[in-house]
């Protein structure tokens, strides 16, 4: 069983997925929600948040974005988590960024249409000249099967068909244009750069 996140920066790992394990199970949520999901082994692996993988079996794969991500974002308002995320409530915080903290594809609507906010990745980037790590593949059972999994998922170009990227527009009421500039602000890899963000994330977040 895996744990799927059905937001559009994971869109290219559940076009993979599609393609290359057809036969896995999945469990469908929002973020925090997975992360429970794997504290309690609900699910087998999944892309849980970074502040949750603390101590965790994880492979060298996440979300990350190098600059701006433009899915997570403070907003003008009064002060207000949001109860998807775990990770980015907390980069907030470390930022002294106060205001509606939004996540996901309705973060992306957002930027796009009324966009009185800050995005948080590029805050964390100015700041540290880093890259900022939202997730992180984890693993409860079946290492080696994973980490096949991952390993082929690295070493692969995603192509996102027509078709695919016409039915999120809908669903998102986005472009595909933008879904697709969207997703080139979104890599899985971590490398030293990567893993030196997230190291500094957990240390701030203690």
């Amino acid at each position: 069983m895996f744990g799927h996140i059905d937001y559009l920066n994971l869109l290219p790992f559940h076009i993979f997925m599609k393609k290359y394990y057809q036969n896995y199970t999945t469990k469908k949520s929002y973020p925090s929600k997975i992360n429970e999901m794997f504290e309690k082994k609900i699910v087998d692996a999944a892309f849980i948040s970074s502040i949750k993988s603390k101590q965790k079996l994880c492979l060298d794969a996440g979300i990350v974005a190098n600059q701006k991500v433009l899915s997570v974002l403070v907003c003008e308002g009064t002060h207000k988590k949001d109860i998807e995320s775990n990770t980015s409530n907390i980069l907030a915080e470390i930022l002294n960024q106060n205001g509606e903290i939004l996540i996901g594809d309705k973060a992306l609507k957002r930027y796009y249409t009324n966009n009185n906010c800050k995005d948080l990745a590029e805050l964390w980037y100015q700041k540290y000249k880093l890259p900022f790590v939202f997730a992180r593949f984890c693993i409860n059972k079946n290492k080696k099967q994973y980490q096949k999994m991952i390993k082929l998922f690295l070493s692969k170009k995603i192509y996102i068909p027509q078709y695919i990227l016409k039915k999120y527009a809908k669903k998102t009421n986005l472009n595909t244009k933008q879904i697709q500039d969207y997703l080139n602000l979104i890599s899985y890899k971590l490398t030293y750069k990567e893993k030196k963000s997230l190291k500094k994330f957990l240390k701030l977040s203690n």
